[in-house]
């Protein structure tokens, strides 16, 4: 418990430097925050344009495929950007490290607050979508809380793994950024998992982030309640517990060193 309750007595302090590194992102910039919507209205169209236009991909279930598309990017780009930033979080901040009394495990959390601006960018735009569409949604929408809740606890697991790992093996983030390419094609995002058959579409949806992005979409197109996914919700949270539980473990196991190799 005190792994996280370090966490929670520095809670301003990482909302400010969340905050400093999403300025810093843009300083120098001329269109600044606009780089915000920018980015994902550009990869937006683009795989719209190379799955709707170039391969004709029909609707999923009857939601427009730019839609359903968007649904399952917002979620994934907020996990990729927690993990593959999670791999610098100790290396990056050598002062922070080396005091004694601030609690590094907190570092991974800086790239929770930063991912979720753009997160919140990636709905607004989602939203606007569903609106000139005409997609409809219900109260169920607002599980979408729960299941982001779901995907930090996930990202989290896996960020504190590989941000320990990276201070020993620095090509611990070459790694994660390959697994996460293969992850993304290897998650139900740009296809629709029924088109697979029934062995292949129970192996795949073993992948927590199947359930994540599955769960957006249910709680906003479809209003598909938690309660309908009891066991897919006690895998993922099986698997997920296991993750956060193995990243503490190898977090503790190696923060005495941290200070010596940063």
């Amino acid at each position: 418990m005190q792994f996280f309750s370090a966490i929670f007595a520095k809670w301003s302090v990482l909302v400010n430097l969340a905050i400093r590194e999403i300025r810093m992102q843009y300083v120098g910039s001329a269109l600044g925050v606009l780089w915000q919507f920018i980015t994902p209205l550009v990869l937006i169209l683009v795989f719209w344009v190379v799955f709707s236009v170039g391969f004709r991909v029909q609707p999923a279930s009857g939601v427009p495929f730019a839609v359903w598309l968007t649904a399952g990017m917002a979620v994934w780009f907020a996990f990729s950007e927690i993990v593959s930033g999670s791999v610098h979080a100790i290396t990056s901040h050598p002062h922070l490290v080396k005091k004694v009394v601030f609690p590094v495990q907190a570092l991974p959390l800086i790239k929770v607050f930063s991912s979720f601006s753009n997160h919140l960018f990636f709905l607004i735009i989602l939203m606007a979508l569903m609106l000139i569409l005409g997609v409809g949604t219900s109260f169920h929408a607002l599980q979408i809380v729960y299941y982001f809740f779901c995907m930090v606890a996930l990202a989290l697991g896996i960020g504190w793994t590989v941000a320990a790992l990276n201070v020993f093996a620095r090509d611990t983030a070459r790694l994660v950024g390959v697994l996460l390419q293969v992850g993304m094609w290897a998650t139900p995002i740009l296809w629709d998992i029924n088109i697979l058959p029934q062995p292949w579409r129970s192996i795949f949806a073993i992948n927590p982030m199947h359930y994540v992005v599955q769960g957006y979409r249910d709680s906003l197109f479809y209003s598909v309640p938690v309660s309908d996914r009891i066991g897919e919700t006690i895998l993922f949270w099986i698997i997920t517990g296991s993750l956060l539980a193995l990243g503490v473990i190898i977090f503790k196991r190696l923060r005495p060193q941290f200070a010596d190799l940063v």
